[in-house]
């Protein structure tokens, strides 16, 4: 068992049920059109192609280990993350729903159905285990996070109460944001007693696992907020290329990556002296998710000045190299100047306030990425980035910052952000049985109630 939520993918075999998804025959059908008048070697290698889906589909990260997966696991094409309000005022209750919540998660991110009968077996006269609308795709590198909100140990700001007796296990770091300059945020897009980050290569997986943990919760918690995600904005890999947001630009150069061993210890997994007492070392191992919705005032930045554009950035749109010269993984050179001495990267450039040597040297893991979500009443288009952060303390790592650039970065004339939140990530579970089954009694966040 791999201990490591970095562990290196497994590549399953498909079972008969699994042998060709709807993606797979049109991925094949569109490339393989030349070949279909083709005798022999062409229509061997589409006969394969049509029994094994592209390996990509088939990959499997280890749910078990250390830390949980879906954090310094290389960053998957698409997200769908919800929050949810625990709607009982039982203990017994709300530990019962995170153990189902352990049991169906290492099912599905291995492939299977949320229950063992499935969606087409069981009881016909009751609901089935699964909603069935992934049960013709693989896995998809599914990955599923956990974290638990402020307010399941000291209640809303609005209405203060320690339903579960967790209030002297809250940990150092889970305080609440703060309301930032220019902030427009909305109840109904943030905060929460949970979240669930669900990341795969193919959005019905995603969504799958969302709405079977959903059902799975009733009567126990219901959803407060969700945000669909496409478009990765960040590399957590050596390996992945520089992905571009919507303004065009390569985002998340400098990121955290899943390789930097020493560097995460320092900046993202919870160490045990950072817990203000015994109670809450149960964190320890885990990690802080900082969730934002920001909308991208797209309208405005597409007529902006591609000089204006980079000003503020402080990249080229291009390669993504600083304006200081150089390309993509050089390093900034802030003091460097050029025409009547004015810095070629502006005082105000997004790159420049925002980078460890303007913040006391903190780093974070970014994972967000890009969302769309139709048009307002003005037509306008409301999307954006939803910014995913894993830190080890918020307070001194994403507060300071996101205040900085909230009043200095160019780039706040064309940001909204709409919906905020910050959890603790409880470690992961170290052992898991066949099929999703407990072992030792472990379970996600079981630390917090032992």
């Amino acid at each position: 068992m791999d201990d490591r939520d970095d562990a290196p993918p497994r590549v399953t075999r498909p079972s008969a049920g699994h042998q060709l998804s709807r993606r797979a025959f049109l991925g094949v059908a569109g490339g393989s059109a030349a070949a279909l008048g083709l005798a022999g070697v062409g229509g061997v290698a589409l006969g394969r192609a049509l029994i094994e889906p592209p390996l990509p589909d088939a990959r499997t990260y280890p749910f078990a280990g250390i830390h949980q997966a879906g954090i310094t696991t290389p960053a998957q094409d698409r997200l769908y993350t919800a929050a949810f309000d625990v709607t009982t005022t039982s203990r017994d209750e709300l530990v019962r729903m995170l153990q189902r919540w352990t049991t169906v998660s290492a099912r599905l991110v291995d492939g299977l159905p949320a229950g063992p009968s499935g969606s087409t077996s069981g009881p016909y006269d009751a609901p089935p285990e699964d909603t069935g609308e992934a049960m013709d795709l693989p896995a998809a590198g599914l990955t599923i996070t956990l974290g638990v909100g402020r307010s399941l140990f000291v209640g809303p700001p609005e209405a203060p109460q320690d339903r579960f007796g967790l209030a002297h296990r809250l940990p150092a770091g889970l305080v609440a944001l703060p309301h930032f300059p220019g902030d427009a945020l909305e109840p109904g897009r943030s905060d929460g007693d949970l979240v669930v980050q669900a990341c795969a290569d193919d959005p019905q997986v995603a969504v799958h696992a969302i709405r079977n943990l959903t059902r799975t919760a009733f009567g126990t918690a219901r959803v407060r907020w969700s945000q669909l995600g496409f478009g990765r904005t960040s590399s957590t890999s050596r390996a992945q290329q520089t992905p571009r947001n919507l303004f065009g630009f390569k985002d998340g150069t400098a990121n955290l990556m899943g390789e930097e061993t020493a560097e995460l210890e320092r900046h993202v997994w919870v160490q045990a002296e950072d817990a203000p007492s015994p109670d809450a070392t149960w964190l320890t191992g885990g990690t802080y998710l900082v969730a934002r919705r920001i909308r991208m005032n797209l309208e405005t930045w597409d007529r902006t000045s591609l000089r204006e554009q980079e000003g503020i950035v402080g990249r080229t749109k291009g390669a993504g190299a600083p304006l200081s010269g150089g390309d993509e993984r050089t390093e900034p050179d802030f003091g460097a100047t050029g025409r009547g001495d004015a810095p070629l990267i502006p005082k105000g450039a997004h790159v420049r306030l925002a980078h460890p040597s303007a913040n006391g040297g903190v780093r974070m893991l970014r994972r967000g990425y890009t969302f769309t979500d139709g048009n307002d009443s003005l037509g306008r288009l409301d999307a954006g980035l939803f910014f995913v952060a894993f830190v080890r303390d918020a307070r001194t790592q994403f507060i300071p910052m996101q205040t900085q650039l909230a009043r200095a970065d160019g780039l706040s004339e064309y940001l909204e952000h709409t919906g905020s939140g910050l959890y603790a990530v409880p470690p992961g579970v170290p052992r898991i049985g066949p099929e999703g089954s407990l072992v030792g009694g472990a379970f996600l966040g079981e630390g917090l109630f032992a």
